[in-house]
């Protein structure tokens, strides 16, 4: 076994969670070696997130400026009776320029890329060739993990971004568009118009399974371009996701025994009934920074005491993922959806922030349930 020197805290995964981490805690402690180990070539794989303006408080915003790919002022939704526009501000990210930033706010050896681990403790990180690396405190980010103590549902996609012989003619992001046929669960369509004639098309699905039939959903979002008059010049890359949503589980299970402090998908920090976990990635990254002691046992203390608050407040968004996938058949999720986006444009921000007020839940049950009655109220009783 090769010593692979010390570092003051280890991040192992170079996703959104870990780099975000690292550059939080390089920034709040410029001379202790903070040391970001990925095993793919490119910090953040190969993803676009994005986020809503509301989605992060305005004192951790300086940590996520710099990073967007585009900035829209709103964003549009679209269902077979109504269409809206809400003037809330829209962010996208792209992987490369996530790993572009990173690489130009960290010095150049706290990153290592292409570097599977093998091993790792609360204290050390062994990797795949056997370099060990000795640790003050050691964090684990990467990506889901077994999610096996979860309750799930999902919210899965394939997304493909072209370039267009001609402009779009969009002005702003789609970011449901649920006029489309419904097909295995609730069915919408994504768009992100990043240049006039640059388009991003994701076709979604809050499904019962994280199956994805990617020449299916290619072939669907090739004939919703063709609908909508869009002849594509070439094509620029492709995602592939399948989100977790919530619906129960055991929050103990899932942190399991082995002391290592987690943060991102595989702590459990992610917005339940949307599996997006960017708002949840910059407020652990900006505790982290604030913590006085980064060794193993007290790092993986706090990183779970706040985990586990966060489980905690929402279980309200876990009831609602029952509802949604106990009490909607399949085919009736889209209503769900559809009654939301008539409620007030603030209530729909704290929501995907995953900051709902008593009053917001209360007004998003109240009335009668866009489901049937008897089901909603099993589902309320689970």
């Amino acid at each position: 076994m090769v010593s692979g020197g010390r570092c003051d805290l280890a991040i192992v995964g170079g996703g959104l969670a870990g780099g975000l981490i690292a550059l939080a805690a390089r920034r709040a402690r410029p001379d202790a070696r903070v040391l970001l180990i990925e095993a793919g070539d490119q910090l953040g794989g190969n993803h676009i997130w994005s986020w809503f303006e509301s989605d992060i408080a305005a004192a951790d915003r300086p940590l996520i400026e710099g990073f967007a790919s585009a900035v829209w002022d709103g964003y549009d939704v679209a269902f077979p009776g109504y269409r809206r526009t809400l003037a809330t501000g829209y962010r996208s990210m792209r992987s490369e320029q996530f790993d572009a930033v990173l690489r130009d706010l960290l010095p150049s050896d706290a990153i290592l890329t292409g570097r599977a681990v093998r091993a790792l403790t609360p204290t050390s990180v062994t990797l795949a060739d056997g370099t060990a690396i000795a640790a003050g405190g050691v964090i684990d980010a990467r990506g889901g993990g077994d999610l096996a103590a979860l309750e799930l549902g999902w919210q899965k996609f394939v997304g493909v971004e072209y370039r267009l012989a001609a402009p779009h003619g969009l002005e702003r992001p789609v970011v449901m568009d649920a006029s489309v046929e419904q097909i295995d669960g609730y069915r919408f369509i994504y768009l992100l118009p990043f240049a006039e004639d640059c388009i991003f098309i994701e076709d979604t699905y809050y499904s019962d399974t994280p199956a994805i039939d990617r020449d299916a959903l290619r072939a669907r979002i090739e004939a919703y371009a063709a609908g909508r008059g869009w002849r594509i010049a070439a094509f620029l890359r492709e995602e592939a996701a399948a989100l977790p949503v919530v619906l129960g589980g055991d929050f103990a299970k899932l942190w399991g025994g082995d002391g290592v402090a987690k943060a991102g998908v595989r702590a459990g920090l992610f917005q339940p009934m949307t599996g997006y976990s960017l708002p949840d990635a910059v407020r652990t990254a900006s505790l982290v920074a604030t913590l006085g002691d980064w060794r193993g046992a007290a790092l993986h203390d706090a990183l779970r005491s706040h985990a586990r608050r966060a489980w905690t407040a929402r279980g309200y968004y876990r009831l609602l993922g029952r509802m949604l996938f106990r009490a909607a058949a399949p085919h009736e999720r889209r209503r769900v959806f559809e009654r939301f986006y008539g409620l007030d444009a603030s209530l729909i921000e704290r929501f995907y922030a995953a900051r709902s007020r008593f009053a917001d839940k209360a007004r998003i049950l109240s009335g009668r349930p866009p489901v049937p009655i008897l089901r909603a109220v099993k589902a309320l009783a689970a």
